[in-house]
């Protein structure tokens, strides 16, 4: 007697192919990879290499502390006439002008006449707001923001959301460390790119969120903090 296929006995259904999942995980891993590389490629395009001056004067000139020679820098431009008034942002709250002078010994007329000190910024995020405030108390509508080289991108980002209305004008300042050597060289100085532009990145969402309305909840470093008992020069950006 013939046997006959019985339609009742369960078929055993296809199964993927072993491996898709991790396939899938490798690729999108690599995928982030490439994105990131290129970002980070594009963010080091933005980076001056030399320190050029302003193309023209400003309404006021902004500098942030947390880099050797900024705030030099931005005393110099200031002295040549390229602004008004001079904003030092993130000085620490215990540091007087008496503090910066010292460091400053030529340009004591200028540091009482025209410059303004803000102990309030924490962060970059802080210099803007205060920037704003700043500049607003003041109807300035253009201003020389002086920076890192590396802190630049984040700078610019920040100070164009807080106030889109305000034309910036960068002036890069270039460290010994980065004129000394090429940054791919230093081990150092390659750790601090990355960890600029994880934060440059971080920032570029978080504005982005905003745009469209999704506001991001302020950091902790974001509030008022109560100024340490032991003296230091300035606060990091």
């Amino acid at each position: 007697m013939d046997l006959q296929d019985d339609d009742s006995t369960p078929r055993t259904r296809a199964r993927p192919p072993r491996g898709w999942l991790r396939a899938t995980i490798v690729g999108g891993m690599a995928v982030l990879f490439v994105g990131a590389a290129v970002g980070f490629i594009a963010f080091l395009s933005q980076l001056r290499g030399v320190e050029i001056k302003p193309a023209r004067n400003a309404d006021g000139i902004v500098v942030f502390t947390g880099g050797s020679s900024r705030v030099s820098d931005a005393m110099e431009l200031l002295a040549a006439g390229y602004g008004k008034r001079l904003l030092i942002s993130g000085v620490h709250p215990t540091n007087a002008v008496s503090d910066i002078s010292r460091s400053l010994p030529d340009n004591h007329a200028l540091l009482r006449c025209c410059v303004d000190l803000d102990r309030s910024a924490a962060n970059t995020r802080g210099n803007a707001a205060e920037t704003r405030r700043w500049a607003r108390e003041r109807g300035f509508t253009s201003l020389i923001v002086v920076t890192s080289n590396y802190h630049m991108p984040r700078a610019i980002l920040e100070l164009s959301h807080a106030m889109p209305d305000v034309t910036l004008i960068p002036f890069a300042v270039i460290g010994d460390r980065w004129r000394d050597e090429p940054w791919w060289t230093s081990g150092a100085t390659l750790r601090l790119l990355l960890s600029e532009y994880a934060k440059y990145v971080a920032a570029e969402v978080r504005v982005r969120l905003a745009d469209v309305g999704i506001e991001v909840m302020p950091e902790a470093s974001d509030q008022p903090v109560q100024a340490p008992r032991r003296p230091a020069t300035a606060q990091a950006n």
